[in-house]
């Protein structure tokens, strides 16, 4: 759970700072600022706790440095609005390079140790995994140009969360049924 609370502090501040905000545009402009300072110091937490960071939260960061940059420079929403899908098309890139690239592809290598699964699974969830990036960078451009403001900020905080939540769940599923066919095929130990 602390985990999620470190992924989501960035959004999290963003939502805050925004709904706060009596005038949209200033409330845009005011959690993007936000949402970047939260960004640097997630990434120095985590620097400090682990002596490591992630290649996502540097991936993330950029983009949020980046676009919410131009956000702020440029005094035009439209570029905080598109980091959401830069990210998510980013990580979709990356599942996809993995795939072919490596022995292991991704989401084999985030859960192998955890969960013993043929490798036509490992393929389907990579599969899986990049579709649902693609889906949901693709849905968060949808929403970010056809609805208000408001409802794009609340897509990104409670609409991807529960997406993600359900993709991560459905595919828990999945996973289950080799671990069940793994417990059946080892003999027991006396």
């Amino acid at each position: 759970m602390m985990k999620l609370l470190i992924d989501l502090f960035p959004v999290i501040v963003f939502f805050v700072v925004y709904k706060s905000a009596d005038d949209t545009h200033v409330g845009m402009i005011n959690a993007t600022i936000a949402a970047i300072v939260a960004g640097i110091a997630q990434v120095a937490f985590l620097w400090l706790k682990e002596r490591r960071v992630e290649r996502m939260h540097l991936i993330t960061l950029a983009l949020l440095v980046g676009l919410g940059g131009l956000t702020i420079a440029l005094d035009d929403e439209r570029f905080i609005k598109w980091k959401p899908t830069a990210v998510n098309y980013a990580f979709a890139i990356a599942f996809l390079v993995s795939e072919f690239a490596s022995r292991r592809n991704l989401v084999r290598r985030m859960l192998d140790h955890a969960v013993d699964a043929p490798d036509h699974a490992w393929t389907r969830l990579n599969w899986a995994w990049i579709l649902f990036f693609v889906a949901v960078g693709t849905l968060n451009i949808y929403v970010a140009f056809n609805f208000s403001t408001d409802t794009w900020v609340n897509f990104k905080l409670f609409g991807v969360l529960g997406l993600t939540v359900v993709f991560v769940v459905a595919q828990g599923f999945y996973l289950m049924r080799f671990q069940d066919e793994a417990s059946l095929t080892q003999p027991e130990e006396d």
